[in-house]
């Protein structure tokens, strides 16, 4: 089997696992049988697939002149560290593990960082702990040494190898028994003592198995010893520069107005990481101006409410208490790695988001159970989302009898306050009936033959289901666009969840643009002293003077500053304070508590200028984009940029106010990358504007006589992370062709031939370990790589994708693209880059997920750094990122009526602030199994399962994930249905709620990520599993199942009115040809392309006014614009184009597509409720399903 940390975990309910223990995934030696096509479906449009490919002509050669002096730098010599398993620190409280006593460890290291422009150099002599990250416990205190930077300021302990764990998916637990059908598992129970591993990353270590025990449905399968072999961390040592390096001044003219020109996030091992801290560095602290300020938003006091939606600005590394002597974890990015080329960034962030105070240690008291369920309060006038009058559990301001809980088990630590539990009567009162013993059956539930009712869709999208809470409550609660759950009515025990057969997840937008956030500016950030949670609307107020968490029920203190509420000026009234009546938050720190200055913007454009990259065209959309928004770019006075070319060589560009003209450093050893000039390679934004704008001007001619058809993009990936380690900032690489040069050269390894395969497809995992190496080095540094591939042939994204996912960056592909031949796709880039170039930046960013006790996290999807069992390291975070994250339930929810999962994002803006934006999400706990399926969230399991499916395709296969994703249907199916009364053995039923279910894995089996028997280019492949990890919900449930209409017959009647704009709302269609007519046109969104199909027989003038040629004959075969006409059918389509349009961040290309066009194939590959030659149409996968269901 392959390594543990790209295998996934199968969804929860498919296997009965025995306590404390958990199940890694393995291989399986048994798959259920496909029932073979039964029927062909007439109407069926077939057409072949034709790449397209451009002879690139030779050109002339111009060989430039050699200047004479060489500049010479001098790069530190430092190493990577490993952390063997046994080096962990010690902790009190009952944590489960070997702990060994702390070790101390005395540095004195010579820091430098860049500010305000300028190098400034620090040494730092301090004594830091190893400390080691408990192992399942809910509780820890963290033992904290005083710096030598701030006498009055301790930090807290660091522990582990500089990189912590090198997964971006991670499980938790280690290893046990277990048997399981071949289906994902979001199952992960604790593990004991003795079995639990700490497994850092470039360590090998086996992990037994037990023998497997039978599974109820008569498939078991046996898992396969895992082998932990993810070695990142190679010693490197900086030689001296090479003497042929060139420096050369080449003249710059300004020309006229130019020609226009995304974790391995597949780990399934639970593995307990090391938190990571530095000692931080002093500096000067940057303050925001009044009036930056004002433009983030209104404020009210303390209270800034922000009606754009602007780049937020963060909050300084700080800590939220004045009386707490460590940080949270939060507001601290740590310095994850140390580099061979640069010093670390030091920053020590570990501590600021959670973990332990050491005041809770001399405390004899324990966190209290879980809160009844608060009483409807009345609602008042509405802020934000709405909130009631009065905050839930508020109400009731005496305190509440005692009552010995249910377990009387605690921590010592932490003040014990008890409360009682409701009433049965209390609980079904206060969920509003949720029972369906005592109530009627809700709609959720209704039954629906799948295998009769075909016309399941619904007439517009999708709603993501309401959870069953008080009308208050739901007000209070979350949007789904920023946070949503696989369940809305979570199991009160994992046994229930493993009975339902369905996964438990989230999925988390946190960074999304929001047209209104409010935004808090109090000296007290109010946080629960145990589990560190930010207090939120949906904590109970014992008194005026006490607040309960919500997530680990301890008893606080309210802050004498939270008793005074900025918008009503009033004081004594905690309760109505925005931070409890608003679910969607965003917390600035004051300056006070700043570590070290906030990292500025900086922005590093490392270009492929090889033969190839200059026939396709790209260096002049680029270039035009920069010039167009060079005074867009997000940032301050302190921006800076810079810009590396690449071909057999690595060029660099002195951009230094006071020269005349840019200066171009050629360095051709990149066996021994160096930096020419390192002081003047990033310059001040403003202060080198002209210089910069003259570069943008010639670079896309300074290349047109190039030969050069080798690529070193390794070298120039090296020389980039050595010029962005002292600061951190943002990498955009554009590469066009396959490595070919220098370290990370890379071979071809597709086959053209085996494109239509519908055996083993190969090679969806890197072929070298050097790009994650590289991201590891540069997610330490607080560096982030996007990367932009255009190439027309095969070029390892499997790869190169490696670069961004570790760093917690993201992927743009253009297959096949040529700025002349492909249009499309030049288009798409020129709008691809302004999104890019503008939209708003969070940097040194990390992000923490927390939920209620008794349930825990074990695995996360998407592009970062898994830094700890619950924190995730983003260098860079962007407002069009989502994530993943799959739970289990360890302990039974009996105490509780409902659980709560906050996520808290701390990031530094490009103004230099830093904040912390909090989600929190409150769902229902349910006892009985149809509530489970009535609060299935459908297109949230949908996309967590394809986040699960593309770590299985890498880890073991993609016949092994495509079996993972049709079992997921049958097992969820099969269990509903043998819970049902009054069904018939003979129908195939599913409760309204997953009606969609067997659509939506039909969709994903026909995606280009999991597809098999029709040609699909291997970069292809890799792309859409790229996406599908790091895409948020929204946009990938249009990405696996598009949305298609008729446009041809548009009417007013079903209308919508916005921003003075009538906007048609057609009915959705079904994605089938039987839908489509030869006499009508059709638009299909796919998210990122828009389709619009035109009939042989569509009416002429349709085609007059909407696309402005007289006859079908004449529209041409490449079409992407719709011209601007005065018709109502005009206005009407471009109306709907546009409102499509604005609800997503990256503008679609739109191409239209004639009924004979060859190009055809791509728009009928969508419509997947049609047969093909290797796949089922949908109601063959539907009498598959019930095959399985029945045997």
């Amino acid at each position: 089997s392959g390594p543990v940390q790209n295998q996934m975990q199968f969804p929860s309910g498919y296997d009965s696992h025995p306590p404390n223990y958990s199940a890694p995934s393995g291989h399986y030696s048994q798959v259920p049988n496909k029932a073979a096509a039964s029927s062909h479906l007439d109407n069926q449009y077939r057409a072949s697939y034709y790449p397209t490919y451009y002879s690139a002509p030779a050109q002339n050669v111009m060989t430039p002149s050699v200047g004479s002096s060489v500049l010479n730098t001098q790069e530190s010599q430092q190493f990577y560290n490993k952390t063997p398993p046994h080096a962990v620190g010690s902790a009190e409280g009952p944590i489960q593990g070997a702990i060994s006593p702390a070790s101390y460890l005395h540095t004195s290291a010579q820091q430098s960082y860049s500010a305000f422009g300028n190098h400034y150099s620090t040494s730092v002599s301090s004594s830091v702990t190893s400390q080691g990250y408990p192992l399942n416990s809910d509780r820890y205190t963290m033992p904290v040494v005083s710096s030598a930077l701030y006498s009055s300021v301790s930090y807290p302990a660091a522990a582990g190898g500089v990189y912590g764990q090198a997964f971006t998916s991670q499980s938790l637990p280690a290893v046990g028994q277990f048997k399981e059908t071949n289906t994902f598992s979001s199952q992960s129970t604790s593990v004991p003592h003795s079995l639990q591993q700490h497994v850092p990353v470039g360590y090998n270590s086996t992990l037994s198995t037990i023998p497997p025990a039978q599974d109820n449905l008569g498939r078991h399968l046996t898992g396969s010893v895992a082998k932990v072999n993810n070695q990142i961390n190679t010693g490197g040592v900086d030689s001296p520069q090479p003497m042929h390096s060139v420096s050369q001044s080449i003249p710059f003219t300004k020309p006229g107005a130019g020609t226009p020109a995304s974790s391995a996030v597949g780990s399934s091992v639970r593995t307990t990481a090391p938190s990571l801290s530095s000692q931080p560095r002093s500096s000067p602290s940057v303050t925001q101006s009044p009036e930056s300020a004002l433009q983030e938003g209104m404020q009210y006091g303390g209270y800034v409410n922000n009606q754009a939606s602007s780049a937020p600005a963060p909050l300084s590394s700080s800590s939220d208490d004045e009386e707490e002597d460590e940080e949270d974890e939060e507001a601290a990015i740590d310095s994850s790695s140390t580099t061979s080329s640069a010093s670390p960034v030091l920053n020590n962030y570990d501590a600021l988001e959670g973990g332990g105070y050491p005041e809770t240690r001399s405390v004899t008291s324990s966190p209290v159970p879980a809160p009844s369920v608060p009483p409807t309060s009345k609602a008042s006038k509405p802020f934000g989302y709405g909130y009631p009058a009065l905050q839930p559990g508020y109400q009731n301001a005496a305190p509440p009898a005692p009552v010995q809980p249910s377990n009387p088990g605690h921590h010592p630590g932490f003040q014990h306050y008890p409360q009682q539990y409701p009433a049965v009567n209390q609980l079904s009162s206060s969920l509003g009936g949720l029972s369906l013993q005592h109530s009627q059956q809700p709609e959720s539930l209704r039954p629906v033959n799948l295998t009769q009712d075909r016309n399941i869709l619904p007439v517009s999208s999708v709603p993501a289901p309401v959870p069953n809470l008080n009308s208050d409550l739901r007000k209070l609660n979350c949007s789904p666009d920023s946070f949503r759950c696989t369940l809305t009515n979570i199991p009160q025990t994992q046994a229930l969840l493993n009975k339902a057969k369905l996964p438990l997840g989230l999925l988390l937008h946190p960074f999304r643009d929001l047209t209104q956030l409010p935004v808090i500016t109090s000296s007290t950030i109010v946080r629960c002293r145990s589990c560190r949670t930010y207090i939120n609307p949906f904590v109970s107020f014992i008194d005026q003077r006490r607040w309960k968490c919500n997530l680990c029920y301890r008893v606080n203190d309210v802050p004498e500053e939270f008793m005074y509420n900025p918008l009503t000026r009033s004081y004594g009234e905690p309760h109505k304070r925005p931070e409890v009546q608003n679910s969607t938050v965003e917390f600035i720190a004051s300056s006070d508590y700043m570590l070290r200055p906030p990292q500025p913007a900086v922005y590093l454009f490392v270009l492929d200028v090889s033969h190839n990259a200059v026939e396709a065209g790209y260096l002049t959309i680029l270039c035009q984009s920069l010039l167009e928004n060079l005074d867009k770019l997000p940032g301050d006075s302190r921006t800076r940029i810079g810009f590396i070319t690449f071909d057999s060589t690595v060029q660099f560009y002195n951009l230094q106010e006071g020269l005349s003209q840019p200066q171009m450093l050629i360095v051709s050893d990149i066996d021994d990358i160096f930096l020419p000039t390192p002081d003047s390679l990033l310059v001040n934004l403003h202060e080198s504007k002209e210089l910069i704008k003259d570069l943008l001007n010639a670079l896309p001619n300074m290349f047109t006589n190039t030969r050069e058809t080798h690529s070193a993009l390794g070298p120039a990936l090296q020389a980039a992370f050595k010029l962005m380690s002292p600061t951190g900032g943002r990498i955009s690489v554009f590469q066009t062709q396959l490595p070919s040069l220098g370290a990370g050269l890379l071979h071809s390894r597709e086959d053209p031939n085996q494109r239509s395969s519908t055996k083993v497809v190969q090679h969806l995992g890197p072929a070298t370990d050097f790009y994650k190496k590289l991201a590891l080095d540069c997610s330490g540094q607080q560096t982030a790589v996007d990367l932009f591939l255009l190439s027309s042939q095969y070029s390892d994204l499997a790869s190169l994708a490696c670069m961004s996912k570790y760093s917690a960056g993201c992927i743009y592909y253009y297959p096949s693209f040529h700025r002349s031949h492909n249009p499309a796709q030049a288009e798409k880039l020129q709008k691809d880059l302004k999104r890019y170039l503008t939209r708003k930046i969070g940097f040194e960013a990390v992000m923490r997920i927390r939920c209620t006790k008794g349930l825990s996290i074990h695995t996360f999807h998407g592009n970062f750094f898994v830094r700890s069992t619950d924190l995730l390291s983003l260098a860079n975070v962007n407002p069009d990122a989502g994530f993943a994250v799959q739970m289990s339930i360890e302990e039974s929810l009996t105490d509780t009526s409902l659980v709560c999962f906050q996520t808290a994002l701390l990031y530094t803006s490009s103004k230099g602030e830093r904040r912390i934006r909090v989600h929190t999400l409150c769902l229902p706990v349910v006892s009985s199994l149809a509530d489970v399926y009535a609060g299935a969230d459908v297109q949230a399991v949908v996309c967590l399962l394809a986040n699960m499916a593309v770590d299985r395709s890498v880890s073991s296969s993609l016949a092994d994930a495509r079996d993972a994703l049709v079992n997921a249907v049958v097992d969820s199916l099969a269990a509903y249905m043998s819970t049902a009364s009054n069904l018939q053995q003979s129908v195939l039923v599913a409760p309204n709620s997953l009606k969609l279910f067997p659509l939506y894995i039909l969709a994903l089996l026909k995606q280009k990520a999991f597809r098999t028997g029709t040609s699909t280019r291997l970069d292809d492949r890799v792309y859409a599993m790229c996406q599908m990890k790091s895409q948020p919900l929204v946009h990938l449930m249009k990405m696996i199942h598009p949305n298609l209409y008729r446009i041809d017959k548009l009417i007013d009647e079903s209308t919508i009115h916005v921003n003075d704009r009538v906007v048609p709302q057609p009915p959705l269609q079904k994605l089938s040809a039987e839908k489509l007519t030869r006499e009508g046109a059709f638009l299909m969104d796919c998210g990122s392309t828009f389709y619009i199909w035109i009939g042989k027989n569509c009416d002429n003038n349709f085609i007059k006014d909407v696309l402005g040629y007289p006859d079908y004959a004449s529209v041409p075969q490449k079409m992407t614009q719709l011209p601007e006409g005065d018709a109502p059918s005009s206005e009407r389509t471009r109306s709907f184009i546009s409102w499509l349009r604005d609800s997503r961040p990256l503008s679609p290309v739109l191409q239209v597509i004639k009924d004979e066009n060859p190009g055809k194939t791509e728009f009928f590959q969508h419509l997947i409720e049609d047969r093909t030659e290797a796949a089922f149409s949908y109601y063959e996968f539907l009498l598959n399903i019930q095959q399985q269901i029945c045997k």
